[in-house]
């Protein structure tokens, strides 16, 4: 089974197949249905991996430093690039396989049907797309399907990423580029959290919340192994951090599982929100780093829930500690890399003394 992000770009990719079909059937009459699917896909794939910065990534960067009247018909004249391009694709492939009667100069060739046709339908496509951006994979599929439009009770693992130093940051630098570092921070949690299954729900302030259905979560300790892919990516691009901030990011994160009300709430603008106490125990716990003088802590009930942990990670106990709104207190641990012990130095054995006779 395809993982869950995986499915989505799947079906994309089989509407844009689909869009090659429903134009063969209206304006070819449906002479040759693989040519229209074979072209459907080759000008969806090649928008697709446009918009998605698999291609021409750093023209796209480049735009995007322009003024908006100048990057809207910039950006899309490269969209109608791409279209001719994969309609040129599209057509070697259907010439090559013999599914058309055309020469390869028109087989590859786009007229203005296609193309105004293929820019409507690349329209909608990037819409989903960015909409799907915009509120995240698993929210957006769940609006869809209407999951949550009753209140659901629910196991959930919740992951807190807060910023270290952005207040700082701000005061020195201006509340534009702290934007910009917070944005970046962001962006680079998106690879780890998506390999790991998990879905980053929402964004406050400089403060990520990031989630898992339980059973997802613990498969494999997913959530703690993502805590440490987050921290590793930042790490290994240290030098990159540097030279574009002045700094590199430290973060903190707390994690905590338990039953939660998860529901669609909004009139004008609706989001799926999280009620209970395993958010508010989550907030607490991450609140509790700074006191402890560490970066990553996790509750004692979730930590024997996951039964084991990645390799290479250690679980240190902390104790019990009392949580502002909790009667009870709350018993954490903070999870780190053990040092590798240092081998011993071989001792050289001393040659016996002899006495001389």
């Amino acid at each position: 089974m395809l993982p869950q992000h995986r499915w989505f770009w799947a079906l994309i990719v089989v509407a844009s197949g689909g869009a090659g079909l429903l134009y063969n059937l209206l304006f070819v009459g449906g002479t040759s249905l693989a040519a229209g699917l074979i072209y459907g896909l080759a000008v969806g794939v090649t928008v697709l991996s446009f918009d998605r910065g698999l291609i021409l990534s750093g023209l796209q960067t480049r735009l995007r430093r322009l003024p908006a009247m100048l990057y809207v018909p910039s950006a899309e004249l490269l969209y109608v690039l791409m279209i001719a391009l994969g309609c040129a694709l599209g057509g070697l492939v259907v010439w090559s396989l013999g599914l058309t009667a055309d020469s390869l100069s028109a087989a590859v060739r786009i007229t203005p049907r296609v193309l105004a046709y293929s820019l409507a339908v690349s329209a909608l496509l990037v819409f989903v797309v960015r909409m799907r951006d915009l509120i995240g994979g698993e929210v957006f599929v769940n609006f869809l399907v209407g999951r949550y439009h009753k209140p659901v009770r629910e196991e959930r693992i919740f992951l807190f990423f807060d910023v270290v130093g952005s207040t700082a940051f701000a005061e020195t630098h201006g509340d534009l580029r702290a934007q910009e570092y917070l944005g970046a921070i962001f962006a680079t949690l998106a690879e780890p959290v998506r390999r790991n299954a998990g879905s980053t729900d929402d964004y406050i302030g400089d403060l990520a919340m990031i989630t898992w259905p339980m059973a997802r979560g613990l498969k494999d300790a997913r959530c703690v192994a993502c805590v440490f892919d987050v921290l590793d990516r930042i790490e290994a691009d240290a030098p990159a951090w540097t030279a574009r901030f002045g700094t590199v990011p430290r973060l903190r994160a707390a994690l905590h599982g338990g039953s939660v009300v998860t529901a669609e709430v909004g009139v004008d603008r609706h989001k799926i929100a999280y009620f209970g106490d395993a958010v508010n125990v989550t907030s607490r716990i991450e609140a509790l780093c700074r006191p402890l003088g560490v970066n990553i802590l996790i509750s004692q009930d979730l930590l024997t829930r996951l039964g084991g942990l990645p390799p290479g990670i250690a679980a240190r106990s902390l104790g019990a500690h009392a949580l502002r709104g909790r009667g009870q207190p709350l018993s954490v641990a903070t999870l780190e890399r053990p040092a590798p012990e240092m081998p011993q130095p071989i001792q050289a054995e001393r040659p016996a003394l002899r006495v001389a006779r």
